[in-house]
């Protein structure tokens, strides 16, 4: 066992895979004590390094691409302090870290693992059910299907096409940018009928626009890697979008008519208003019969 610990976490390699712990910390940020355990199999890694700096040296994981949904949902756009295959070491542990990055690219090198992209995903990702409050509203995946609820102070054009539900078959992938305090973040769930789509975040019924806390917003990763852990993997993606036929869309049933109506008059009165782009309407118009 070769073993490291520190304020951030903790690593521990035993021959076969690297246990990852986020530290107690009050430093360690909200993301990676959210997230929680890792547990990397071996055949998942291409390498590992250790950085020594002045004051603290960095260890870093590499993984194969396509290995970790949470790696293929962020495209490494995770903060340093939140990635959970970096960690700070004290510059008195630098022998220890040494020692344990030598472990983990001698058993890379006996078990010949190889450096292509995996055509599955060696990582589960974070366990559902998973809910996240952000600044643009609530989003939820069950397994089945995301769930956005608006909150009050989301776009009108949102908050008009009403709570947005959208199975997992529907989904073509999951797009994802941080909310970097000076710049605004978001979370977007392509389907089928919004590849082409050119809405900006904050007016897109399909996405969340991150503009809140960072610390906080920094979680709906979670939610896009639970997602595209279910989604086709990258390396047969193209194939099965190509195959799987399209949804027929559904009848409202009678109950849910007049929230249907009230609903496309208020997106008709935002278009009349010139709130709306007819891009913009036709897009909300759309989410919102698909909803039903």
């Amino acid at each position: 066992m070769a073993e490291i610990i520190q304020r951030d976490g903790s690593w521990a390699f035993d021959g076969s895979s690297v246990r990852i712990t986020p530290g107690p910390h009050r430093s360690v940020p909200l993301f990676r004590q959210t997230y929680g355990e890792i547990t990397v199999p071996l055949e998942a890694i291409t390498g590992i390094v250790y950085e020594p700096e002045r004051k603290r040296g960095r260890l870093r994981l590499r993984l194969r691409e396509g290995a970790d949904p949470l790696l293929q949902a962020t495209g490494g756009r995770l903060p340093d302090a939140a990635d959970p295959y970096r960690l700070a070491v004290d510059i008195d542990r630098s022998g220890v870290a040494e020692y344990v990055a030598e472990e983990i690219r001698r058993s890379l090198l006996l078990e010949q693992i190889p450096q292509e992209p995996t055509k599955t995903y060696l990582l589960s990702g974070p366990p559902v059910p998973v809910s996240v409050r952000s600044s643009d509203g609530t989003v939820s995946f069950d397994g089945a299907q995301v769930r956005i609820d608006w909150s009050d102070t989301s776009e009108r054009v949102k908050r008009a096409t009403g709570p947005r539900i959208i199975a997992v078959g529907d989904l073509v992938q999951v797009e994802w940018l941080p909310n970097s305090g000076y710049e605004d973040g978001f979370l977007r769930f392509v389907t089928r009928d919004t590849v082409f789509s050119q809405l900006p975040p904050e007016k897109d019924p399909y996405a969340l626009d991150l503009w809140g806390s960072a610390r906080r917003d920094l979680l709906t990763a979670l939610v896009a890697a639970a997602v595209t852990a279910r989604l086709p993997h990258p390396s047969t993606r193209a194939a099965d979008f190509v195959a799987r036929p399209r949804l027929a869309t559904a009848v409202p049933p009678a109950a849910d008519h007049d929230v249907l109506l009230r609903r496309l008059r208020d997106l008709g009165e935002l278009h009349r208003e010139g709130v709306l782009t007819d891009e913009e309407f036709a897009t909300a118009k759309a989410a919102v019969l698909r909803g039903f």
